[in-house]
């Protein structure tokens, strides 16, 4: 989880009395989490959050003004962290572990709240915002990152437009983890967002014109 948008101080006010306690957002964040994969977005509420994280609901109300503040914070501390992007000098295996790595952040924790506040999302516009900011834009910049390395080893052509090979990354990554039913996707022993990055690499790698060694 990450800590840059722990909340500092409410609505612009000047601290006052103790310091804050990071200890204490930090219980808030993953209160927010696991109330949201129980009961959705719709069924989340504050006061089950705060009892959850063994605080008041002065104490949350300190930090987030509200329940979409509340989600909004959450979507911003558990974005998505693909890790580190590791030239490995070709496409194939630039690709590849791009996609295991999508594969992992899905199943962990950011996947876990993406999957709860989805729907949300789509009429919620702070939240979306939030969410594109947080899943897709790191996504995007890793997959221009990897295609430019590998037109600049002539590896393939440049691309026309390289953020539809991002879309084409997210939507089977997020359909197959999200919406398949476990062992009908294809996979036997591996977790879902592993099969169908494995079974993914190939399509992409024609598509972008990459000859099967």
């Amino acid at each position: 989880m990450t800590t840059d948008h722990l909340p500092e101080s409410s609505a612009g006010a000047a601290p006052r009395g103790r310091p804050r306690d990071a200890n204490r957002d930090r219980a808030l964040m993953d209160a927010t989490l696991t109330e949201l994969q129980l009961h959705g977005y719709s069924g989340l509420t504050t006061a089950a959050v705060a009892r959850r994280a063994g605080v008041s609901t002065a104490t949350l109300y300190r930090r987030w003004r509200s329940k979409q503040d509340l989600v909004v914070g959450a979507a911003q501390a558990w974005a998505e962290n693909l890790g580190p992007d590791i030239d490995h000098k070709d496409l194939r295996s630039d690709l590849g572990a791009l996609l295991q790595d999508k594969a992992t952040a899905l199943e962990g924790p950011s996947g876990r709240l993406l999957r709860a506040v989805l729907g949300e999302a789509a009429h919620n516009r702070a939240l979306a915002d939030v969410l594109f900011d947080a899943f897709v834009i790191p996504l995007q910049e890793r997959v221009l990152a990897l295609l430019e390395r590998a037109v600049a080893r002539q590896e393939i052509p440049p691309v026309e437009d390289p953020l539809v090979v991002a879309e084409m990354v997210i939507g089977p990554m997020v359909s197959h983890t999200f919406l398949v039913p476990p062992g009908q996707g294809g996979e036997a022993e591996t977790s879902p967002g592993t099969d169908i990055a494995e079974r993914l690499l190939p399509y992409l790698l024609r598509a972008l014109g990459v000859r099967e060694p």
